[in-house]
């Protein structure tokens, strides 16, 4: 066995004379099974187009560590490999690529197979996504050359030159029967269900003995748990392991124990700038280090299944008084029937922040107060002694009336983010306040969109580009908000509890993370001055 422990990145000098890959070594085809190592797939790879993000148009650049891996992963005798990095360095991009080559570059094989494998049908699109884009300039020169098959159940990708077929599916052991790869790229195995993906693996194993020379090729952040089958792997029961990860005693916050897991920092502007938000955050937010420390630092720590959204003592110190300029971003927040309702304002401009609640009439607020258990807070009354909460309707909200208040009290939104389950209803009660036409965005709340928005919302947070007033409703909200998190680190507001005290923290992320976005797209004026501590 073969193992290869790189604790930090590949230095530029390893792509120059020095790196054997460079000189050609082992650029032939090999004799054991037909894949080709890694000069001619370094040749092909290159000639790849990015798509997407600041590169985009730009042709593929296999950096230093990937080389490294490839040429490791495809030598002789080598029929399983593993790598580990830390989350945003470019692993979808490489899986999407390995999957190009393997249907229609040097690791073609006639009527060969490659399946990529993630926790989910919709995960294992992503890097599907990536090869579909690769073969778009292959597609257009021979429209005859390729069937494709995208759809909400099925990701299939055929080269009728090559004869070899490329299908994306779930980590259900189901999907892996019938098949006959001769490459298989299991994608962030640490994110596949517990319950099946040890029978997942064995399925794989067996499609792959079906062919001569197959390799099994797994990519992703470390798992938690040593015994594993992946964290195995890359303990040294695969042919060849690389793991980029930090030491457990490296200082978290320092870039060069970032590089140790994060090897495309050096080109990737965009990826340090997100760990320093990140690491801004981790330092302040409990709830924020141990998914750092796990995908940023690739230690494998455990994931939190349940974290605050953010820390209080975070939220006290960001408190203040800030200007309301510019446009104003609306997130709104709808409760069922007799729940609370709630609407916060953000002003990306100066980063100022206010939000309102309100319930309907019946039940009364000190028997709302005793059924969520802060009786003896009084929380309800004060926040509406304090004008933070209203009555709105009797014995369920009157949406409008909320929508009129927040107007009067804010201002006109130049955009509305809510929660697409009451898109309807929030369109005809906005007509009904008299509201004028704004962007309307819905969004979901599971960890696509969700995820998206706590990660803005933290961020914002973190590069003081949050200022709430001294609002009590919002600081119960963030107190009392909980964040789910997913083996990948994506973090979403759990709405599971009958409790209503956190919908004005889901009001606020919803607000922040469109603002953030708006002012991204240049769609809102450019901050010129954050609020700052």
């Amino acid at each position: 066995m073969v193992a290869l422990l790189a604790e930090g990145p590949v230095g530029p000098s390893d792509g120059g004379r020095g790196d054997p890959c460079r000189r050609g070594e082992r650029g032939e085809r090999e004799a054991n099974g037909g894949l080709t190592v890694p000069q001619p797939l370094i040749g092909f790879l290159e000639g790849l187009v990015v798509t997407q993000g600041p590169l985009a148009g730009q042709t593929f650049e296999v950096l230093p560590w990937e080389r490294r891996f490839l040429r490791g992963a495809l030598a002789p005798g080598v029929f399983e490999a593993g790598l580990s990095i830390g989350r945003g360095n470019g692993k979808s991009t490489l899986v999407g690529a390995l999957g190009t080559a393997a249907v229609s570059g040097p690791l073609a094989q006639p009527r060969g197979e490659v399946v990529i494998v993630a926790s989910s049908f919709q995960q294992a699109k992503i890097a599907f996504a990536h090869t579909l884009a690769f073969i778009a300039p292959f597609r257009e020169a021979d429209p005859a050359r390729y069937r494709v098959r995208d759809s909400a159940n099925s990701a299939w990708i055929r080269d009728n030159l090559t004869g070899c077929e490329l299908f994306a599916i779930s980590s259900d052991p189901r999907r892996a029967h019938g098949r006959a790869p001769h490459l298989v790229i299991p994608d962030e195995p640490a994110q596949w269900p517990g319950a099946s993906s040890n029978a997942m693996l064995a399925a794989l194993r067996t499609a792959l003995g079906k062919q001569a020379g197959s390799r099994l090729i797994a990519i992703g952040t470390r798992p938690s748990d040593s015994s594993h089958w992946f964290a195995r792997m890359l303990d040294g029961g695969a042919g060849y392991s690389q793991v980029h990860a930090a030491h457990p005693g490296d200082p978290p916050f320092r870039k060069r124990t970032w590089l140790k897991a994060n090897p495309s920092l050096p080109v990737m502007p965009e990826l340090e700038r997100t760990i320093r938000a990140e690491a801004a955050l981790a330092k302040r937010d409990s709830g924020a280090l141990a998914s750092f420390l796990a995908l940023r630092l690739n230690l494998g720590t455990d994931d939190v299944e349940r974290a605050r959204l953010i820390d209080a003592d975070v939220w006290e110190r960001i408190e203040g008084d800030a200007e309301r300029a510019g446009v104003a971003v609306w997130g709104v927040d709808l409760g069922t029937t007799a729940a609370q309702s709630a609407i916060a304002s953000y002003w990306p401009l100066t980063g100022a922040l206010d939000a309102l609640a309100a319930f309907p009439r019946t039940p009364g607020l000190e028997r709302r107060e005793l059924l969520d258990g802060v009786r003896d807070e009084r929380l309800y009354r004060r926040e509406l002694e304090r004008g933070e909460l209203i009555i709105a309707g009797e014995r369920s909200a009157d949406i409008a009336a909320i929508l009129s208040e927040a107007h009067d009290r804010f201002g006109s939104p130049v955009a509305i983010a809510a929660d697409r389950w009451r898109e309807g209803e929030l369109r005809d009660a906005l007509e009904r306040a008299g509201i004028p036409p704004a962007r309307l965005e819905v969004r979901g709340m599971g960890y696509k969109d969700g995820g998206e928005d706590v990660r803005l919302f933290r961020r914002a947070v973190a590069e003081d580009k949050v200022r709430p007033v001294r609002s009590l409703l919002l600081r119960a909200a963030m107190a009392s908000a909980v964040c789910q998190v997913d083996p990948a680190g994506n973090a979403k507001v759990s709405k599971e509890r009958a409790r209503a005290r956190d919908d004005a923290a889901v009001a606020a992320v919803l607000a922040v993370g469109t603002g953030a976005r708006l002012v991204a797209a240049g769609g809102a004026p450019t901050p010129i001055r954050w609020a700052v501590a």
